[in-house]
């Protein structure tokens, strides 16, 4: 494995390396905003004296398609600022306009697939952190928080705005975002790293301002311009108070009406400028999207992720991933228990940075439920910033309550760089881990983690090996299996050939395994295996894909597939053919198809998978998505369908309706969501959100009497102070 390792290595310096690729920087790579006093009409239209007289950066060079060159329409930024407030102007010129792709409306719109510019700011001066926001030519709202320099965290919401206009020249875009968003360090004088990108959907084409290598994304600090010479501003009101009031009702056929009314708050205290407290109490969740809930034929739990904004902002703060599908920390075990929610009495966040220090430190108490007394939850997360992009770290979680404690300690640490071969990135990481029950040491309940990873344009390559003892259990975290040994090795290969032919570029995959070994026996218990001998991407924004897939599984006990169906011990050889097609989806109608063949366990299955996406105009979208599986077994034969629907009507940038609606036949499920969502002023919020829940066959269901339905209406109001 090591010498195939370094051969692919080899391979990258003869096939990846252009010489262009070193020179990632234009000059200006810099700018020196202008301080202004005089109030900036805010409306869209840059025809300021301010805007006139600023220096305006031009120099964009592409990503893709036509890597190297110039951006293809003339782009113009600007920034000043005043001492409250950063301001950038944006100047997307465009010859023919009536190629705009503007399709949302809504806020964290999926700006993909639209025409859109993006900002990259990172104040903390550390090559990792920063922020990404994003706006179209509809002046709808994406914001990211960026860490480790390839991640982000899309879920968390800034406080900004932004006014856009459109006129036969092309979209201009003017954005204000406050200083009070951003987590920085004081300073008399403040030097921030900055970039730029417009994408522009309907030429495939990507421009960045600064290091527009393909080896890397906008996300990556280390490689951005400068924004210079900023003084004399403030850092933020240090209190910042969102209290909110709800009511509701709830129905559930077994049970009595539920006529509730609540109030809580939050409070955001800024410690440092760049160390915040957050502190909550009598904590709701009610305008949460409903899961989707997919078909499972597997034997292993379903994974949902987090969607509380409550536990996102700063979410890489408590992050600690072990591989394979498992982590230390996952904050839906806090406040529900099977399904249900648990009422949160009080908490505490304290995250951010102290110099070259990360610290994300949690502390939530929940209510008793059933049986279940009143549980503390502790998380404790370091890390410390080594070199230009390394670090070194640990972790400490606590689950106790009257009944019971659990804790774990771990550590790890990470060595990254991205001039490997001079401009490649390579990651190494480790980490070891063990769990404690009321704070006594456990035998077998250690666990460890060793990867190296080579993600770059023409060749990906991850290598990792891990173990998990049977008796590691963190109550915090989230655990699809254990009492094992991994060994994970996949490799991409995507060349840009046949050019001439409208191929953006090709995708081979020579292996992508994955090996689980019962750690207690040595006895093999799973692989997996995907082989791509052909797949491609096209300049027009098509895709396909070929895919040999193998598996092994070793089953010691029966599991029920169905309610009627087990699938009994035995070792399973299982080989699938399959083939993957879709289309652009900044199209106005798209659509992307999964077909898969072949063993499953004792039988065979068939596997149909689409998803239709229907841009009527920037106010309605329309994507709906039907899965089925046919399961042949000796033990008997089923079906399964799986369908969901989501439409979104914006009806400006600010007020949006919503419609969710999901069938699954296998758990017998039909659930709408349907939420209404105004924005009175951005960092406040209004919800109505109305759900209907059906549980019976579809044959049986009664569609005017649900078996379970729920009204809220809910008001967070955001005052600083």
């Amino acid at each position: 494995m090591k010498s195939s390792f370094f051969t692919i290595i080899i391979l990258s310096i003869l096939f990846g390396v252009n010489p262009s690729l070193f020179a990632q920087h234009s000059q200006p790579s810099s700018i020196q905003p202008n301080k202004i006093t005089d109030k900036i009409k805010f409306d869209g239209i840059l025809n300021d004296s301010i805007w006139l007289s600023s220096q305006h950066i031009s120099n964009f060079t592409q990503r893709d398609l036509d890597f190297g060159k110039p951006v293809t329409e003339r782009t113009e930024v600007a920034v000043v600022y005043n001492s409250h407030t950063l301001y950038i102007g944006v100047w997307c010129y465009q010859k023919d306009v009536s190629k705009i792709i503007a399709n949302s409306m809504n806020t964290d719109f999926d700006y993909r697939t639209d025409d859109n510019f993006q900002i990259m700011i990172s104040p903390f001066d550390d090559n990792r952190s920063g922020y990404l926001f994003v706006t179209n030519p509809n002046g709808a709202r994406a914001d990211i928080q960026i860490f480790s320099g390839e991640n982000g965290n899309r879920d968390w919401n800034g406080v900004w705005d932004v006014k856009t206009t459109i006129t036969d020249e092309g979209w201009f875009a003017e954005i204000e975002i406050p200083f009070s968003t951003l987590q920085f360090k004081k300073g008399t004088v403040l030097n921030w790293a900055l970039n730029f990108e417009r994408d522009i959907v309907s030429k495939n084409e990507q421009s960045l301002w600064q290091g527009w290598s393909r080896d890397y994304t906008i996300y990556a600090v280390v490689n951005a311009g400068q924004l210079t010479g900023i003084t004399d501003i403030s850092y933020a009101q240090k209190f910042e108070f969102k209290p909110y009031g709800l009511t509701g009702w709830q129905y559930n056929a077994a049970e009595a009406n539920d006529f509730t009314a609540k109030f809580g708050a939050d409070l955001n205290v800024n410690l440092s400028p760049t160390l915040k407290l957050n502190l909550t109490t009598l904590t709701d969740f009610a305008q949460v999207e409903t899961d989707r809930i997919p078909v499972n034929l597997t034997r292993f739990n379903i994974f949902f992720p987090e969607k509380r904004q409550f536990f996102l902002e700063g979410f890489d703060l408590y992050n600690f991933y072990l591989g394979d599908r498992n982590n230390v920390f996952h904050s839906r075990t806090i406040g529900i228990e099977n399904g249900k929610q648990i009422d949160i009495i009080a908490g505490a966040r304290v995250f951010g940075k102290i110099g070259k220090n990360n610290i994300g430190f949690l502390n939530i108490q929940e209510d008793k439920i059933d049986t279940i007394p009143t549980t503390n939850n502790t998380v404790l997360r370091y890390k410390r910033d080594i070199g230009k992009q390394s670090y070194i770290g640990g972790i400490f979680t606590n689950v106790a309550n009257s009944e019971h404690s659990n804790q774990v300690i771990g550590l790890d640490a990470s060595f990254r760089t991205s001039k490997f071969l001079k401009d490649k990135n390579l990651i190494i990481d480790g980490k070891i881990t063990t769990s404690l029950k009321n704070f006594a040491i456990q035998d077998n309940a250690l666990t460890y983690r060793v990867s190296i990873d080579y993600p770059n344009d023409l060749i990906d390559t991850f290598v990792a090996l891990g173990s998990m003892q049977k008796n590691f259990n963190p109550e915090l975290g989230f655990i699809r299996r254990t009492n094992y040994n991994s060994y994970t090795w996949f490799i991409r290969f995507t060349p840009r050939w046949f050019s001439s032919l409208g191929v953006k570029r090709m995708s081979f995959k020579p292996w992508g395994v994955s090996v689980y070994q019962t750690k207690s026996t040595g006895e093999l218990e799973s692989l997996s295996n995907e082989t791509r001998p052909i797949g491609a991407v096209f300049k027009s924004g098509e895709r396909f894909e070929f895919n040999l897939i193998q598996n092994f599984d070793r089953l010691d006990n029966a599991f029920e597939v169905t309610n009627t169906i087990s699938i009994p011990t035995g070792k399973y050889w299982m080989h699938k053919y399959e083939f993957q097609f879709e289309t652009y989806q900044s199209r106005k109608i798209w659509i992307a198809l999964l077909y898969n063949f072949g063993d499953f366990y004792t039988g065979k299955i068939k596997t149909f998978e689409s998803e239709l996406g229907i841009n009527f105009n920037k106010h309605i979208n329309l994507n709906t998505s039907y899965n089925y599986n046919q399961v042949d077994l000796p033990e008997g034969s089923f079906t399964t369908h799986e369908v969901a629907t989501f439409i979104n009507y914006s009806f400006t940038t600010r007020l949006n309706f919503s419609l969710f609606g999901q069938y699954n036949s296998l758990d017998e499920i039909m659930i709408y969501n349907i939420r209404l969502h105004w924005i009175p002023q951005i960092g406040s919020d209004l919800y109505f959100v109305y759900n209907i829940g059906y549980n019976e066959p579809l044959k049986q269901i009664d569609f005017l009497k649900p078996n379970t339905m729920s009204a809220v209406a809910k008001l967070t109001y955001r005052i600083t102070f």
